[in-house]
């Protein structure tokens, strides 16, 4: 087991969080999955190293790409829906 902890962009609300749990917890292999909204990081344990990339490319397509990586108007705008959608109860 791998321990990850991955920081993003554009994460700002409970909304953001409930997006990106949903879709991350849908991967196969990752377990212990914590979002926490003031430091914008992720933290979970994957099972092999190669889904890394996998949770990294599920996060960009929400519009939560990793820090550092580039944050277009597209991954804004992404953010903003994935948000919205995260709110629906």
């Amino acid at each position: 087991m791998i321990d990850k902890t991955i920081k993003v962009q554009n994460l700002k609300c409970g909304g953001c969080a409930k997006t990106i749990e949903t879709r991350l917890s849908n991967i196969e292999g990752l377990y212990n999955l914590s979002i926490d909204i003031t430091s914008s990081s992720i933290h979970f344990t994957l099972v092999e190293e190669s889904l890394k990339k996998e949770v990294s490319s599920t996060l960009k397509s929400l519009g939560y790409p990793e820090i550092g990586s580039s944050n277009t108007l597209i991954n804004k705008a992404t953010s903003y829906v994935s948000c919205a959608i995260g709110k629906i109860p």
